[in-house]
């Protein structure tokens, strides 16, 4: 029996239906929750099977691994948290959908005396220093990621090369930073920035939205997207518009999808921010939070420049 059985076993008037022997063993290992973004994306795919195989390495806690179905699906990951405060789970990492709208729950967790971490999205600091609450942050400089990645377009291109963005969630830390990232690169190379708009981090999303910017600029030299499940939509959009060969398309996490459209040249660059490994940290920082210590600040995790000579 795992802990997670055990915390199914407590019904609602808190009575166990399991052995109180069984039980008892359990409650020596702590329980994390992991809760992701959409599971559709390869990126969160690959996190919670980095998870899972880290936490059976560790041998030491158990995992209870969550995702939602789209970017967009704030409500339903606030529901996670909440469900996972009712679970009285140890600790939850979170890597939230929204900086700002899952602050009310994990406020709530904490009060409840779970441990928190957050990761890959930071959240908004402003909101949690209102309620008294600090959460450690693991994750990578995602600015300085887009611009790693938008320097490859933007030297490729040229002064004056005539650019789109294809940004991620509005509400999201990653996605406002990695668009100043990729707006530091512009204005360092002097590029011309045609449009810039959201497409909720979503391929079919992408590639609707950016055939609607082609349309209205045929000129389109450059796009920076803001993850690699847009570019793929993007780079679907110029197939289909005929312009093969014409656009050149930077992404970031180096989710494998993107590899083939690297080596063919489809895409020129995208960042590895090694989701497995982030999720394993952040777990590490979670059960090191249960053990007593207190980690605050931001714990910086690597990032990798994918290009076709690298790949």
């Amino acid at each position: 029996m795992d802990r997670r059985t055990f915390l199914a076993g407590i019904g609602a008037a808190g009575v166990l239906s399991l052995p109180a022997s069984a039980a008892w063993a359990q409650l020596k290992k702590p329980v994390v929750g992991l809760v992701m973004k959409s599971l559709a994306n390869e990126f969160f795919k690959n996190m919670q099977e980095g998870a899972l195989r880290h936490v059976e390495e560790r041998g030491d806690c158990t995992l209870i691994p969550l995702g939602i179905q789209s970017e967009t699906d704030i409500d339903g990951q606030i529901a996670l948290v909440e469900n996972l405060i009712t679970r009285k789970v140890d600790a939850i990492v979170i890597a939230p959908a929204d900086s700002r709208a899952l602050i009310s729950p994990l406020v709530r967790a904490a009060k409840a005396g779970i441990k928190l971490v957050n990761i890959d999205v930071l959240l908004d600091a402003n909101a949690l220093k209102k309620h008294h609450v600090e959460i450690v942050f693991v994750g990578p400089d995602n600015k300085e990621g887009a611009k790693m990645s938008a320097d490859v377009l933007a030297k490729a291109l040229g002064a004056g090369g005539k650019v789109v963005i294809l940004e991620g969630n509005p509400g999201a830390a990653n996605g406002v930073q990695r668009k100043e990232g990729f707006m530091e690169s512009i204005a360092q190379y002097k590029l011309d920035l045609l449009d810039s708009r959201t497409a909720h981090w979503e391929t079919e999303e992408a590639n609707t939205v950016f055939s609607n910017m082609l349309t209205a600029h045929p000129d389109i030299q450059g796009v920076m997207a803001g993850n690699d499940d847009m570019a793929i939509g993007v780079v679907k959009a110029i197939e289909a518009a005929g312009k093969k060969g014409q656009i050149k398309v930077i992404g970031f996490d180096g989710i494998a999808a993107i590899q083939p459209l690297i080596k063919n040249g489809e895409v020129l660059a995208t960042v590895d921010q090694f989701g497995a490994q982030l999720a394993a940290d952040g777990i590490d920082a979670a059960m090191k939070e249960i053990g007593g210590q207190t980690l605050t600040g931001w714990v910086k995790t690597p990032m990798k420049l994918e290009t076709a000579a690298t790949i």
